[in-house]
């Protein structure tokens, strides 16, 4: 039986970005061309735009960086919640930015890092037309490139639950495995969906991959 859920966003930006020297949320996108003006668009409000025609609505999970995000996704019709100990890791931002789901009244999440760029409008179409039309027993739908599982992905009520239930030291790659019979991996031909920006060389292999 098809479903038609509601869903929201979850952009996870509490990272403090060490090894990038700045934060990768506000990293210009596209990278800026050398002898170019740099963009005006950044990580965040491009992944931000990604999924605000796919969502009802977008929260950003912030940490110590809320004071500067925040102007960037109030700018752009998001809402910004912040993880008040980020140093418990990545895991516990995405317990929080789910739990604001819940609160919103909400049982299904589409999720992504902000350090990864926005991947097509296609992608985001296929991976919502997948999860739409799935089985009742597919709790989630994961991009697949080239053998690589990436982000986004769509999480449906199940698959919320099983990670606020677990304690804020898991990672979501343990949960997927131990749920993977219910995740169902769809092939995409979209490289952005298992590529991370984590330094500066990274951010620049990316400016010759959008060249």
């Amino acid at each position: 039986m098809s479903r038609s859920p509601s869903f929201a966003g979850v952009i996870l930006a509490a990272g403090e970005s060490a090894r990038m020297g700045t934060d990768k949320a506000l990293l210009p996108w596209p990278p800026q061309v050398p002898g170019h003006a740099a963009s005006k668009e950044t990580f965040l409000s491009a992944a931000i735009r990604s999924f605000a025609l796919s969502t009802d609505f977008v929260i950003v999970v912030a940490g110590k960086n809320d004071a500067v995000l925040a102007p960037v996704a109030y700018a752009h019709g998001a809402s910004v919640v912040t993880n008040t100990d980020p140093a418990r890791g990545q895991f516990s931002s995405l317990q929080v930015g789910l739990q604001e789901v819940l609160n919103h009244g909400r049982d299904a999440a589409m999720i992504t890092l902000v350090d990864h760029p926005p991947v097509s409008r296609s992608t985001i179409q296929s991976l919502r037309e997948a999860f739409e039309s799935a089985p009742q027993n597919v709790w989630a739908v994961v991009p697949d490139f080239s053998g690589k599982h990436g982000h986004p992905y769509l999480v449906g009520r199940e698959f919320i639950e099983a990670f606020l239930q677990s304690p804020p030291t898991a990672s979501a790659r343990d949960i997927e495995h131990r749920h993977r019979d219910h995740i169902q991996y769809l092939a995409v031909d979209d490289p952005f969906v298992a590529l991370n920006i984590n330094t500066p060389d990274d951010y620049a292999a990316l400016l010759a991959m959008n060249s």
